[in-house]
């Protein structure tokens, strides 16, 4: 059964950092690529940032360029998400999730998603 689980989320101020993870089991890990989605209240779902470790290839959402940044441990099946300078407007539930597009992130239909870790942050 395929399984994505996120972690890591939580309440900071502005200004602070988190660690997102998303630990993934129940197919071939190497290969997938794989991305971190958000969504906020009222707001459609965003592709935040993806990953390809199989092509050496990343992707990020212009709002969290210089930001944000994501790596995998291919050993550990996860993929992180560093999140440092965090804003209000970063507030929402990040989701992970295997990705068919990585520019931007794109996740197949009716494909596999974790239950999501919130992450606050006030002002």
């Amino acid at each position: 059964e395929v399984q994505l689980v996120e972690s890591g989320g939580g309440l900071v101020q502005t200004g602070g950092s988190l660690r997102l993870s998303c630990a993934a089991s129940g197919f071939t890990f190497d290969d997938y690529a794989i991305g971190w989605f958000r969504q906020a209240p009222g707001k459609e779902r965003e592709g935040v940032s993806c990953i390809s470790s199989s092509e050496g290839l990343t992707y990020y959402v212009d709002s969290v360029k210089g930001r944000f940044t994501i790596s995998s441990d291919n050993a550990k099946n996860t993929v992180y998400l560093q999140m440092n300078s965090l804003e209000p407007d970063d507030t929402a539930v990040y989701y992970c999730a295997r990705i068919d597009l990585l520019s931007p992130c794109r996740a197949p239909e009716g494909d596999y998603w974790g239950q999501g870790t919130q992450v606050t942050v006030s002002s």
